[in-house]
């Protein structure tokens, strides 16, 4: 004879429910917020192939810039001219230049982690996982900071390794200034950076937002230095490739390197902020 288990010792989907604190509620997903956004947008970023060539171009760029500057300054040195002797160089000095170039490498990264969502559509679907604006490009602002700090880092020891060995008698390389120069390029990316992703998001286009960047970085100021009159040289120091270079090579005159620094953070700031609202009234 077959004896029927009753209802009550049945398991499975018609058995008496969970418990809070069983498996099913410890395994629930969590995360989110900014930390989530953030992880959100360092995935997106290095799941692409066209972060790694940029980056690639910008260690390459670095290591070229650097050893041309660097041949240029033991030519001058070498040269049957005297007026062209430029003497003794700092290697700090040589890195400094290369970053007028080599930037723009880095600067594609921070360019395209804003303007390609909009370009392929794909800013809807960030936003809708991310809705707050601010807290999207902030999260997006952390990520560009944390990727090129670091790569200022290594470009301005790929430029040192180049350029020592070249300037050769014609160089010099103290410890100390030469980390202070390497740091202050790493913190001079970060920042223009920043400053890149803000107007991408309020531009929404690559071109455009490159074609702003070259104007400010070095088109106008080139311009406005060109003619040697004093208020057009005042205004181009204000611009951020301007105060930035100031600022990594130390300078004293218009103004302290401190000063080139605030000015610096200043367009970054603002530009988040002109894209922040470009975002609240126009939306994807």
């Amino acid at each position: 004879m077959t004896t029927l288990s009753s209802p009550s010792h049945r398991t499975g989907p018609t058995g008496p429910p969970r418990s809070a604190g069983s498996r099913v509620a410890r395994t629930a997903p969590t995360g989110g917020g900014l930390t989530g956004a953030i992880a959100s947008e360092w995935t997106k970023l290095w799941s692409v192939r066209t972060t790694w060539w940029a980056l690639l171009a910008s260690v390459l760029l670095m290591a070229a810039t650097a050893g041309q500057l660097a041949i240029y300054a033991a030519n001058a040195n070498t040269n049957d001219d005297p007026a062209d002797d430029p003497g003794v160089v700092g290697v700090g000095r040589i890195v400094i230049d290369s970053m007028e170039l080599t930037q723009y490498a880095v600067l594609a990264v921070a360019l395209l982690v804003i303007t390609s969502e909009y370009a392929t559509g794909t800013i809807r679907a960030t936003l809708q996982w991310t809705p707050s604006r601010t807290k999207m490009l902030l999260a997006k602002a952390t990520v560009v900071g944390a990727v090129t700090f670091p790569v200022g880092l290594l470009l301005g020891v790929v430029g040192t390794v180049v350029a020592r060995p070249v300037l050769g008698k014609w160089g010099t390389m103290p410890v100390g200034e030469t980390v202070g120069d390497i740091a202050a390029v790493a913190a001079y990316l970060t920042l223009i950076g920043v400053f890149t992703l803000g107007l991408g998001a309020a531009l929404r286009s690559a071109v455009l937002t490159l074609t702003i960047l070259f104007l400010s970085l070095m088109i106008i100021p080139l311009s406005l230095q060109e003619p040697d009159i004093p208020v057009l040289t005042w205004i181009a120091d204000l611009f951020p490739g301007v105060a930035g270079a100031h600022f990594m090579r130390g300078d004293t005159d218009p103004y302290p390197p401190v000063v080139g620094l605030l000015l610096l953070t200043g367009w970054a700031m603002v530009a988040l902020f002109a894209g922040r609202l470009v975002l609240r009234r126009r939306d994807a």
